[in-house]
């Protein structure tokens, strides 16, 4: 590829302080334009997508997130990239869902039908599946909403035993209804409602998809390549400059289906400073070329798995050596921890340090790199919001930095 210009670190930061409204003049009480700017919002840890908006609004408050997701649902949950559950606007759900989820799907249900067998509940885990489904979408479409649970309890014929991970360990049991609803929704069928027990659970009621947002999350018409391009254009506009491999990381493609995306939208290659001296190949959407430029100061106190640090494969050029795997902030695994990003004057935006929640509802921090007396101050600023955010809830995140033992005591 021909390279048109080089984009800089500053740039690179620049963008995504503007781009992920994480500079103050880019804040906003809208949900779903702070859901669009990231392109879609981590949900794996349900406490991820409510913090990672309420960071980003001028007035942040969990109860409109709550609000756009089950009252208004101009945001919705659905698995898509990388199997990961995310929360999306509906069309870009659409597009994710055309261009990653419907592949996911038919591995779940085959996965879903080996099981069957080998627990022998079934010798024809296919049919099994096929009669199972239609009592499934039966009983939600009669009740409106229900949990796994709930549905065991209607229809116990659903609850068979699956044997997991026998002869180890941690060998266990599970009901194949909890493995049915989780495929419904990888189909497209249905789609997660409010949760049981809180913002901060995991656990949801089920409601069918055509019935909870117009369109659905699953547009037959929509193919793998057009859904696939609609997602790599919207992940440079939030992401760009990034490299094939940052797409195709981001997105769980093939590096020919992320090569082909690119191609799709007509990306504009460009050279890019990886932070460490080195150049590396990078693209931007071809109405995104102009350079961007931000002296607008900063900082962020952000949720394990926010977007910000979970966009790129490569991501040295803003974190530098707290990018390492099993270091203070991430797992051996690449997920990370909460974190802080901060900006300093001819440095800009880069992640500084971390954060936990103590039983008392205290904020801890941990500075991991050199700071000035002004960005002290602005991050005690935002750690007093986020506490007023957070009122009397307490939780832990399902991926801790490994710095967040330290930081409880």
């Amino acid at each position: 590829m021909t390279a048109t210009r080089f984009v800089t670190v500053a740039e690179r930061r620049a963008r995504l302080a503007l781009r992920h409204r994480l500079v103050p003049s880019r804040r906003t009480d809208d949900v779903s334009a702070i859901t669009r700017s990231l392109v879609a919002l981590h949900s794996t840890d349900p406490t991820t997508a409510n913090l990672s908006v309420t960071q980003r609004m001028h007035n942040p408050t969990v109860a409109a997130v709550s609000a756009a997701l089950y009252d208004e649902r101009s945001i919705v949950r659905h698995h898509a990239m990388r199997r990961t559950l995310w929360v999306f606007e509906p069309a870009m759900a659409r597009a994710a869902h055309a261009s990653c989820t419907a592949a996911i799907a038919v591995k779940e249900w085959n996965g879903f039908a080996a099981m069957l067998e080998f627990s022998e509940v079934t010798t024809d885990g296919a049919s099994w599946i096929s009669a199972a489904r239609r009592r499934a979408i039966e009983i939600v479409g009669e009740r409106g909403t229900l949990t796994a649970r709930e549905l065991g309890a209607v229809a116990p014929e659903l609850t068979a035993k699956l044997h997991l991970s026998v002869g180890k360990p941690y060998a266990a049991s599970q009901g194949a209804h909890t493995r049915l609803m989780p495929c419904l929704g990888f189909e497209g069928e249905l789609v997660r409602t409010r949760p049981v027990g809180g913002w901060t659970s995991g656990e949801y009621a089920w409601t069918l998809a055509d019935a909870w947002c117009a369109g659905g999350v699953a547009d037959v018409a929509l193919s793998a390549a057009e859904g696939g391009a609609v997602l790599a254009h919207a992940y440079l506009a939030a992401f760009g400059p990034a490299s094939t491999a940052d797409l195709q990381w981001w997105a769980g493609w093939s590096a020919t289906s992320a090569k082909a995306a690119l191609a799709a939208i007509g990306a504009v290659a460009v050279l890019m400073d990886d932070g460490s001296g080195g150049v590396v190949d990078g693209w931007l959407n071809a109405d995104d070329t102009a350079v961007v430029v931000s002296d607008e100061p900063w900082c962020a106190v952000l949720p394990s798995l926010d977007p910000a640090i979970m966009g790129w494969k490569a991501r040295g050029w803003y974190l530098g050596e707290l990018g390492s795997f099993g270091g203070p902030l991430f797992d051996r695994n690449g997920n990370a921890g909460h974190h802080i990003w901060s900006s300093a004057a001819g440095i800009g935006g880069r992640v500084v340090g971390s954060w936990a929640q103590r039983r008392n509802g205290e904020i801890a921090t941990r500075f991991l790199v050199d700071v000035s007396d002004r960005e002290r101050a602005a991050v005690d600023l935002e750690v007093r919001a986020l506490r007023d955010t957070l009122g009397d809830t307490r939780f832990r995140p399902r991926y801790p930095a490994p710095i967040q033992a330290e930081l409880l005591k």
